[in-house]
């Protein structure tokens, strides 16, 4: 059972109560999600089973959200479920003004952590120690915004006008502190209403699975419905067939030498070597003055 589900994630379970939920009607107990999504937020939340958990961190990282914002108000969570840490006045805010200062908050930008997050801090996670009332300080951390865009604007209740933005952005980035910090440097707070993933890496929304979807999978005994395999999860990265002595090799997590020809570009790069059999493993392609017309690949995980 080695494979990726697009878990749909639903508002309430953390992405930890989802990835248990799968380990028990699985059986699997290596299983891991490959970017934490808040429990009051749904949507895209890919689960790797078995041998995928190992290839987490070659998988493309990128993350797609909407997100629904509230302005008038400010809380300590940044979100709809913290105490209220700021009122004021969002009477005449206009979509034209938050389009304004969206374009500062594009490119490459930094975000302090909230207190709600993963993060740890002494070996505590920071949400523990929120929860302990302690709070410390942080330092900034880079994110790269790469798209941020407005969708929608209502003022139905001029007090707390609501946003809709679009946000495509590098893992690490806190979408509830764009929030928070949009509403800041408008001077009239804001705070993350609603907060719905859309896309992470390859995996889209559109493609998800409910978990009842899964359920009923793992009841005709085909998970493989629900389940992405790992080659088509790194189909980024090139492909190098290999066979016979040579698959043996890599099987046995020993670097091989192949001709240069076999790949457009060398050094540097992370390949799949496939056997006949299909992936065997993900290595990594050096140069080798030494041998002249071959390349080197030495295997970084082994998955069969």
């Amino acid at each position: 059972m080695n494979g990726i589900i697009n878990v749909l994630k639903p508002p309430g379970m953390t992405s930890h109560d989802v990835v248990y939920w799968l380990r028990k009607i699985t059986g699997q107990k290596k299983a891991g999600h490959t970017g934490t999504l808040d429990p009051g937020a749904a949507g895209v939340l890919p689960v790797c089973l078995g041998k995928a958990t190992k290839v987490i961190e070659f998988l493309p990282d990128r993350k797609q959200y909407l997100a629904e914002v509230v302005f008038g108000r400010s809380t300590a969570t940044h979100d709809s479920f913290g105490r209220t840490s700021g009122e004021f006045d969002a009477r005449g805010l206009t979509a034209e003004a938050i389009e304004r200062q969206l374009a500062n908050f594009r490119g490459r930008i930094e975000q302090i952590p909230p207190m709600v997050s993963a993060l740890k801090h002494q070996g505590k996670k920071l949400y523990e120690l929120a929860r302990a009332g302690i709070e410390v300080e942080r330092k900034p951390r880079p994110v790269q915004i790469d798209e941020l865009t407005l969708l929608s604007f209502t003022n139905h209740n001029p007090r707390a006008p609501k946003a809709v933005l679009k946000v495509s952005c590098s893992a690490g980035t806190y979408i509830r502190t764009l929030c928070h910090d949009l509403g800041s440097q408008m001077g009239c707070g804001a705070y993350m209403s609603f907060l719905l993933r859309t896309m992470a890496g390859a995996f889209a929304l559109a493609d998800t699975a409910t978990m009842e979807k899964i359920a009923a999978a793992m009841a005709r005994d085909n998970l493989a419905a629900v389940t992405v395999s790992l080659s088509k999860a790194l189909d980024h990265l090139p492909s190098v067939p290999v066979r016979d002595q040579v698959a043996t090799a890599v099987c046995h997590g020993n670097r091989v030498f192949l001709p240069a020809e076999i790949m457009e570009q060398t050094g540097g790069q992370v390949v799949r070597l496939e056997g006949p059999s299909g992936l065997l493993a993900l290595a990594a392609v050096e140069d080798w003055p030494e041998r002249p017309g071959f390349l080197l690949f030495q295997p970084l995980k082994v998955l069969v």
